[in-house]
């Protein structure tokens, strides 16, 4: 570890339900503010839950450069768009980007399926012989990828991690890996997803939906709301990003990868709780060291309660401020672990710790001492923060970001 290069965090792109712009993005979290609305994507008439998290203000055409906005599905239009609002942030050259050793991993869960959901309706109503034929070239999981090295053009690495809710967390510890290793100079990473009929009707069907709200830790909690967006981070080494006199938000310190396999959509504490040790393992860290914890903390009952076991097995009775920002975005599903590491990058940067929104009443359940910042964004100085994801499957990921002195 000591013979390889120190990896920070220089840019921030987010696309989101509450804001476009990292700084519209956070202000937003900060306030607590809710980005749940009537769904408009498709014709969810028939659902008797018909609230998600979408992005209503997407315009790709005033942000992206190079793409054509008619050729690619709206997961990758949100993975490129906020790539390049990365780029934009971490005010660097995109001359000098895509002459280096430069790439893109990212993650998901559904890939392109409002593509895939057009595909299917042409060919129910119209036969096969009727679906256009520019809705294939669109529908690979791998375009969400592609479109981000197609729009800067970078010529590395381009590969779409598919584990689902832990993606983005698995595709930013995968692309810290190229970047410690000297493989590559730059890395993008991070996820997009974009609210779907499929996703929607899975999670309604699993019961695991909410009616008009995502409460997590609350009580009366009864779900998720399903999201969409684009996150991504630019990774640099940290003497090049020194040398270029960039802003830097975190330092990533290690992350850690488990999957217990052991149901297909029941976490299992004891392998959360493992994941995070391997996590302060990698990252050098002890538990007394995290200041602050971003939850997957999706608002189910059995998530929150096994996520908090979890942390408990590994921290006892010193819990630090945990929080989730699903309250307020939904769950943004192959993303979600990558605006989570935004939320903790300006969280060190700029000393806050995220809330938790729509908190009525904390669950007894869950035990005595948790500290959900409840409402609004508190003011603190965090060194060492953690970032988890959680999906189906038992994928886990932690990734450990610090402060750089």
């Amino acid at each position: 570890m000591s013979e390889h290069r120190r990896v920070v965090i220089t840019g921030l792109g987010a696309v989101s339900s509450i804001g476009i712009g990292v700084e519209n993005f956070i202000e937003g979290i900060r306030e607590g503010r809710s980005g749940a609305s009537k769904i408009a994507s498709f014709d969810a008439g028939n659902f008797p839950y018909t609230t998600a998290g979408e992005v209503h203000d997407f315009q790709p055409e005033t942000i992206l450069e190079r793409i054509d906005v008619e050729r690619w599905g709206r997961s990758s239009l949100f993975s490129a768009a906020a790539a390049r609002l990365a780029v934009q942030d971490a005010k660097l050259d995109p001359e000098l980007l895509s002459a280096s050793r430069a790439g893109s991993i990212m993650g998901t869960t559904a890939g392109e399926a409002q593509v895939l959901q057009a595909a299917v309706e042409q060919w129910v109503t119209d036969g096969l012989n009727e679906v256009d034929g520019r809705l294939a070239a669109m529908t690979p999981v791998s375009q969400i990828a592609n479109s981000v090295n197609h729009e800067l053009r970078l010529t590395g690495d381009a590969q779409t991690i598919p584990t689902a809710c832990s993606a983005s967390n698995m595709a930013l510890g995968y692309a810290y890996d190229l970047v410690r290793t000297g493989e590559a100079d730059f890395m993008l990473a991070g996820g997009a997803d974009a609210v779907n009929r499929a996703c929607h009707a899975g999670f309604y069907r699993l019961g695991a939906l909410a009616e008009d709200l995502s409460r997590p830790f609350d009580l009366n909690r009864s779900g998720i709301l399903t999201g969409e967006g684009g996150a991504v981070l630019l990774l640099e080494p940290l003497d090049h990003a020194v040398a270029r006199g960039a802003t830097i938000y975190a330092e990533v310190l290690g992350y850690g990868v488990n999957c217990d396999a052991r149901h297909m959509v029941n976490p299992d504490a004891p392998s959360i709780a493992e994941c995070i040790r391997i996590a302060h393992r990698y990252a050098g860290v002890k538990p007394e060291q995290i200041d602050y914890i971003c939850a997957h903390g999706t608002g189910t009952p059995t998530n929150d309660y096994t996520e908090v076991s979890a942390v408990r097995e590994v921290f006892g009775e010193r819990i630090p401020p945990i929080s989730s920002i699903k309250s307020m975005i939904g769950h943004t599903m192959g993303a979600a672990s990558a605006f989570g590491a935004i939320v903790c990058g300006k969280a060190l940067q700029d000393g806050f710790l995220p809330p938790t929104a729509n908190l009525d009443k904390l669950d007894p359940a869950l035990g005595e001492g948790l500290d959900v910042v409840p409402g609004k964004a508190r003011t603190a100085t965090p060194n060492i923060v953690q970032n988890q994801g959680l999906a189906f499957g038992g994928n886990n990921v932690v990734t450990i970001f610090g402060r750089v002195a």
